[in-house]
């Protein structure tokens, strides 16, 4: 999946926190955990340079609660 990372929060479909360990990142909640090899991951997300480019918008929140879905008919792309 394309992501581009967003400025500011509201032009976001997805405001995303990154955490510490893999097990905090469960469900679709917007918690993400970034792994060093491909193999483990997931999902496999690349960074565009350009928004016209990307499947999806996040933001990078500083705290967990405030990471989650702002657009939830793009929610099914990390299902």
């Amino acid at each position: 999946m394309k992501v581009f990372v967003v400025k500011y929060a509201n032009q976001a479909d997805l405001n995303v926190y990154k955490v510490n360990y893999a097990n905090q990142a469960n469900e679709n909640k917007g918690l993400w955990y970034f792994v060093n090899y491909a193999n483990q991951a997931d999902k496999k997300i690349y960074f565009v340079d350009y928004p016209n480019q990307s499947d999806l918008k996040i933001f990078f929140v500083d705290y967990a609660n405030q990471a989650g879905w702002r657009s939830k008919e793009k929610k099914h792309l990390l299902f």
